[in-house]
């Protein structure tokens, strides 16, 4: 059996011993959700609002989550990390549960807003948010694989 190809939020790393090579599928900003009472609370200043507001993050070995730390520092934005995830879907089920502010890939903002019922608090490009198909092959050549890639930039990246 072999792979054809992985999604990721992130490329392949030099330190990786695998002849693999990263195509770019897309990238978007980042939107902050949360439940409607802490939408409530918190929509109206954004970017300031989470200041201080319960926050859930992705891990700190994540290119997003430094993106992050570096938007928040910039706009000398605090808020009270209280959970960080490797897992985004544990960190999308636990902010749809109320625990906390969570950002979430713009791309993936009204899926996720319908699914866990969740409320927009704002919006940034200052983050971005990138997704690669990662394949062994230099020029992706698979149908299966062709189809998934120019599927998702055209469809979900709107070509960019």
């Amino acid at each position: 059996q072999s792979l054809d190809v992985v999604l990721s939020d992130a490329p392949i790393g030099p330190g990786v011993n695998v002849r693999a090579y990263n195509h770019l599928l897309g990238e978007t900003g980042v939107s902050f959700l949360g439940v409607a009472r802490l939408a409530r609370t918190h929509r109206r200043r954004f970017p300031q609002s989470p200041d201080g507001a319960p926050v859930l993050l992705p891990g700190t070995n994540t290119a997003v989550r430094r993106s992050i730390d570096q938007w928040l520092e910039t706009a000398d934005v605090r808020p009270d990390i209280i959970g960080e995830f490797e897992d985004s879907e544990l960190l999308w089920e636990f902010g749809g549960a109320g625990e906390g502010i969570f950002p979430v890939p713009t791309v993936l903002e009204r899926h996720l807003t319908r699914l866990h019922r969740v409320k927009v608090l704002g919006r940034t490009d200052a983050v971005r948010s990138r997704f690669y198909a990662i394949s062994v092959e230099r020029r992706l050549k698979h149908p299966a694989v062709v189809a998934i890639c120019e599927t998702a930039r055209r469809e979900l990246f709107g070509g960019r």
